[in-house]
């Protein structure tokens, strides 16, 4: 039954004395029953273990050391060489059996070559590994012929009725180019067994005639007509059709 006075439900048990009669707690304290009854829904937070290698200072990248001009150079060389000869990086390193990664930091500086990479690179280029060691940039070679001041050259063999004058020179590199202003007499014989080593570069200031090259004769070659050939084959003057003649000639040869 329920006191009203404090609140309280008493129940009876069935014995006549009245003994095993139980006081409940009152409902105004059922929450701290439920509260004692079992654990909080939210456990105490524990302070979580930070590994170590965590908490261990991590060292700064280090920046890349600085390039060397010289493999710089070298780089920018092999670059501009493979650019002439119109290959792409995978095709010049295929030609020099090296990968086209080592290539690609050979020609941006970063890797210095040993010579025989060099070599490799060299023979895939069809240049001499001499070409790679030459001072590129340090060159100065300058020639400048004012006009009319050309150096009058007896060249060895020279066939009559033909003047040659110089219009400069080069004392540097693998290349020997040799310019000259060429004057034909209205007089000179024809001449068609010039023959030397190199390619020849002709271009027609003045005048008309037939030029032989080999079995073929070239007729009319006048005024703004240019010959580029190998020279090691015959060539020359066959006959002069209009005068004064007068032509440029350059020859390109390798030094040895």
């Amino acid at each position: 039954m329920v006191n009203k006075e404090y609140g309280e439900v008493v129940m009876q048990g069935t014995n006549s004395k009245g003994l095993g009669d139980a006081v409940l707690p009152s409902l105004s304290k059922r929450g701290s029953a439920q509260q004692v009854a079992g654990p909080s829904p939210f456990p105490t937070a524990h302070k979580p273990k930070i590994p170590a290698s965590v908490l261990r200072p991590r060292p700064q990248p280090t920046s890349a050391p600085p390039r060397s001009d010289i493999v710089a150079s070298l780089g920018e060389q092999i670059k501009a060489l493979r650019l002439a000869a119109n290959l792409s990086g995978g095709a010049l390193a295929l030609r020099s059996d090296i990968s086209r990664s080592m290539l690609s930091r050979i020609e941006r500086g970063l890797v210095s070559p040993s010579v025989e990479t060099l070599d490799r690179i060299a023979h895939g280029l069809g240049q001499p590994l001499s070409r790679f060691f030459s001072d590129q940039p340090g060159r100065t070679d300058l020639s400048v012929v004012r006009a009319g001041h050309g150096i009058a050259v007896d060249r060895v063999g020279a066939v009559a009725g033909f003047d040659y004058e110089l219009l400069g020179h080069g004392l540097s590199g693998n290349l020997f180019v040799e310019p000259y202003l060429v004057r034909v007499a209205s007089d000179a014989p024809p001449y068609t067994s010039f023959q030397h080593p190199g390619i020849k570069f002709i271009y027609m200031l003045t005048g008309k005639v037939t030029y032989c090259y080999g079995p073929r004769k070239l007729q009319a070659i006048g005024a703004g007509d240019a010959l580029l050939f190998d020279a090691s084959a015959l060539h020359g003057i066959d006959s002069v059709e209009e005068g004064p003649v007068s032509y440029l000639s350059v020859v390109f040869t390798l030094r040895s």
